[in-house]
This record gives structure tokens, sequence and C-alpha cells, in this order.
């Protein structure tokens, strides 16, 4: 949850969640040097921490700090997990404390499965919070690649899973957005976009719905009309 200390600084943690390979720790590289050479929203907070394996992929998590530039107390912790089958437990361990997911797919036609039993296990973890006090966002990964699944191939992906909801309903303002993607420096295509979206969201779970989905008439109302501007 977000944690307010004693000196008035905000920690809020978002959690880069997917499948082994699907380019999690390139994202954060990627945001990492964005925001730390262009005029954006946030800027890094020290170094990134990657404890990784011989092959580049990683063996525990990666971690960087991104400081808000607008409120100088507001801090963003950015963990990743290590997407490899044999460390679930870690995962559910790094999940704890998660105010906001960031869900990534390696959008390559041939994983889709994989990429189903990722979000599988992760809605175990979650324990029904996502969305409903968790905000989800999805990237679909590597569109710069042949052969790619496309957004509403994912949107009926969340529907099977019970991660979507149709208006009337309430929460369906809060419907993960997928931003297709690239995380490759060179290439890169919404990795800011999606970050900033996913601490927009936790902020106003925060401020607005306190810890959970804001679902009251005003705010919907001028929810809408963002979304719509």
């Amino acid at each position: 949850m977000v944690r307010f200390t004693a000196d008035h600084r905000v920690y809020i943690k978002i959690l880069y969640w997917g499948m082994g390979g699907s380019g999690k720790t390139t994202i954060v590289d990627t945001l990492f040097r964005l925001t730390n050479e262009q005029n954006l929203e946030i800027e890094p907070s020290g170094n990134l921490t990657k404890i990784a394996m011989a092959s580049g992929s990683t063996l525990y998590f990666d971690r960087g700090i991104f400081q808000s530039k607008k409120t100088r107390k507001v801090f963003y912790h950015v963990y990743t997990v290590a997407g490899q089958s044999r460390f679930s437990p870690l995962r559910k361990k790094i999940y704890k404390g998660t105010d906001g997911v960031i869900f990534v797919v390696d959008a390559q036609t041939h994983l889709f499965e994989d990429n189903i039993e990722s979000l599988k296990e992760l809605k175990k973890v979650a324990k029904g919070d996502l969305i409903k006090e968790t905000p989800i966002l999805i990237m679909l990964n590597k569109k710069d690649l042949t052969e790619t699944i496309n957004g509403s191939e994912f949107e009926q992906i969340l529907r099977d899973e019970g991660l979507w909801y149709d208006p009337p309903h309430r929460l369906a303002i809060w419907n993960p957005i997928i931003y297709e993607s690239c995380a490759l420096y060179n290439k890169q295509k919404n990795i800011y976009r999606s970050f900033n979206e996913c601490a927009r969201r936790t902020g106003i779970y925060q401020i607005y719905g306190n810890g959970t989905a804001p679902v009251n008439d005003d705010f919907l109302k001028n929810e809408k009309k963002v979304k719509e501007s």
C-alpha cells in the first residue's frame, strides 16, 4: 500500500509483471533513460538495482526509484519480477505492498498461452484485488515484430479472466488500458505513457477512493471527461 513517512514523503510501489523474456527489464531500462534525458514529470532518484543471471535474465528482481518533479515528496518504487516459473514464491513476496500493476505481454503469437498462465498467476497472487483495489494496465510488448497479437485479442483474455467490466458497471471506467509497445530505446513506444497512467491511477485510488477504485457519480463523470479530452 501507499506509504507515508513522518517527514511527509509518499512512496508508491508499481510492479511490472509478466512471463520470462517479455521485456520487463528492458522497459524499466528505457523508462530510466527517458526520464533521465527528457523533461518529463518524473526523474530517476539514484541508479537501477539489478540482480540478474549470466544470461541477463532477471534472477530476483529489478528496482528503481523515481521522484515526481511536481510534488517533490512523492516517490515511485518500481519493481520487476523474475518471470521464470521456478521463481513463483519470490514473485508472491515481491507483489506484497504493490499499489499498481503493469502487466507486460510478450505479444508474439506463439507465446499466447504462456502470457495467459502468467496472468492467471497474477490473479491468484492478487486475491481478487485487481481493478477493485489495485489498478492494472497492459503493455503488449514487442509490437515491432511480426506475427503478434492485437489489443482486441488480449481484451478477450481479460474478459475471460474476469478483468474487464462492461458499462453500466461502475468499474468499467477502470478497465485496463491496453498499450501496444516496444521496450527498445531506439524504437520505444508507450513506455512513459503507460507508466504515467499507472502512477496517475494509483494516486486517484488513494486520494479519491481511500485505496480503492473511486465509483461515486461526480468522480466518474469527471474521469469520463478526462478520457474523452
